[in-house]
């Protein structure tokens, strides 16, 4: 019994995810030059219904800034102001007011008319950022891997896919290619609809995502329940197409904190890379987890195998109707 308490404690923690996917989303200030000396400053606040995280930017005293205007929009506060700066920038500090009490990570982009462009995640115990003098490519792949890892992992959605994958692939070989479909069909359409090529609106993309997961969920039922279906087969098939739905939703996230203009190949291909590490890191963990829950020695009906499934399922269902219903305002 203390066994299956066990199994059934680690399916739920794993599967009881929150109601809405990427809940922890960053704030993003970015500074863009306009002439010698005028800038604009947009300063976007993720937002919990009408709650707004009390951080603030802190600029030089010598920066003089006007606040042009000001936008609620869900999930988020927009703010944009009209800055004039006497002198050059680098070298000064920009600093998060509060970002020490939070759990939020700021992305500062700064892009000058010179074409240099600096790009830094501002944390809570490393609130303020010096310009440097010169930009660093090292730093924009710091910064862009950083933000590829924290995409996956905070992207709920995306991680309840892979494991919906994990669940219903049997075999280290199939696994091997259908992580690889993954991979390489994200990896696709988010190049292509970053760079411009293609472009999808957000909320349908979004929605058939759910609904991928929601598919997911009932082959593991078919499976579990001794059905033969094509998805349990060919798992790379499906993984590989829809895998091609969920490079628009990772290019949605990367497309609103935007690419610096000096650096486009390397944080693109860097943001990818951060994706694929913080996938494969939790590929490895969760077999890791079901390699341990296989090897205690209990009774596994058939009602208990299910459990995984209809609970990704329902999440995935829940998901599907609010976000359909976000196509109507």
């Amino acid at each position: 019994m203390k066994c299956l308490k066990l199994y059934v404690f680690f399916m739920v923690t794993i599967v009881s995810l929150p109601s809405e996917a990427h809940e922890v989303r960053p704030a993003f200030l970015h500074l863009s030059q306009n002439n010698d000396s005028v800038y604009t400053l947009l300063w976007k606040v993720p937002a919990r219904g009408e709650a707004i995280p009390k951080i603030y930017p802190v600029l030089p005293d010598t920066w003089h800034a006007t606040e042009m205007k000001s936008a609620f929009l869900p999930g988020h506060l927009n703010r944009t102001y009209k800055l004039l700066i006497p002198e050059s920038v680098q070298g000064s500090v920009i600093r998060i007011d509060g970002l020490e009490r939070t759990l939020i990570d700021v992305l500062l982009k700064i892009d000058l008319i010179s074409g240099e462009s600096y790009t830094q995640v501002l944390k809570p115990d490393q609130p303020s950022y010096t310009i440097p003098t010169v930009s660093s490519s090292l730093n924009v792949i710091k910064t862009y891997f950083v933000l590829g890892v924290e995409h996956i992992w905070f992207g709920i959605d995306h991680l309840l896919f892979v494991l919906a994958l994990v669940l219903l692939t049997t075999g280290t070989w199939k696994l091997v290619k259908t992580i690889t479909a993954f991979t390489i069909a994200h990896s696709i359409t988010l190049s292509l609809a970053v760079l411009g090529f293609v472009e999808f609106p957000s909320k349908p993309v979004e929605a058939v995502i759910a609904l991928s997961i929601l598919f997911l969920a009932i082959e593991l039922i078919h499976v579990i329940q001794g059905r033969q279906v094509t998805t349990a087969k060919y798992p790379w098939i499906v993984a590989f197409a829809f895998g091609l739905l969920h490079g628009f939703g990772f290019a949605g996230a990367l497309s609103e904190i935007g690419l610096p203009v000096t650096d486009i190949p390397i944080a693109l291909a860097f943001f990818n890379v951060g994706v694929e590490v913080g996938q494969l890191a939790f590929v490895i963990v969760a077999l890791a987890v079901l390699y341990v829950i296989n090897k205690i020695p209990f009774s596994k009906p058939l009602w208990l195998q299910k459990i995984p499934a209809y609970m990704i399922g329902s999440v995935a269902a829940m998901w599907t109707i609010e976000r359909v219903l976000s196509f109507f305002p």
